[in-house]
C-alpha cells in the first residue's frame, strides 16, 4: 500500500484546502522497512523514482562490524537489539534502523548504515 507525501490538503487550524489537483503517482511513498532479527539475511528489492532499484533488508541476522583501533572489519552474527534512539519500542521489537545500539558476537555495536535504503547493516563497535 503506497504513502502519500505530497503537499498536504490540511490547513494548521485543521481546516480542508480547495484541491487544486489529485494526487501524483511520485507523490508515493512506501511503508518503513523495519528490519527484524532473524536467522538468515532476507532481501527485497523496490522500484523507486527514475526507475531505479532499491535493496530492502527485512530480515537481518549479520552486521559487518568495523573494530577502530585496529581497522578491521568482520562479518558477525547479531544477537539482540538493546537501544534504538529512533523508538524505544523497536529495541523490544527487534527493530534495527541507523542508531540502534546491538549486541553481536564481537560485542556492542553502534549501527552508522539504513538497513531499509542501503540492504546491508555496517555498525562500529563500542569499546568499554
Amino acid at each position: 500500500m503506497g504513502v502519500y507525501q505530497g503537499r498536504d490538503l490540511r490547513k494548521i487550524t485543521g481546516g480542508k484546502k480547495n484541491k487544486s489537483r489529485g494526487k501524483r503517482k511520485y507523490e508515493i511513498g512506501s511503508q518503513p522497512t523495519e528490519t527484524k532479527i532473524y536467522s538468515e539475511d532476507i532481501r527485497e528489492m523496490a522500484r523507486v523514482m527514475g526507475g531505479n532499484r532499491k535493496v530492502r533488508l527485512t530480515y537481518a541476522s549479520y552486521a559487518n562490524i568495523i573494530n577502530i583501533n585496529d581497522g578491521t572489519a568482520k562479518k558477525v552474527k547479531i544477537l539482540e537489539v538493546l537501544e534504538s534512539p529512533a523508538n524505544r519500542e523497536y529495541a523490544r521489537r527487534g527493530i534495527i534502523v541507523k542508531g540502534s545500539i546491538i549486541r553481536t558476537e564481537m560485542g556492542r555495536a553502534l549501527v552508522t548504515s539504513r538497513p531499509g535504503q542501503d540492504g546491508v547493516i555496517n555498525a562500529i563497535l563500542m569499546q568499554g
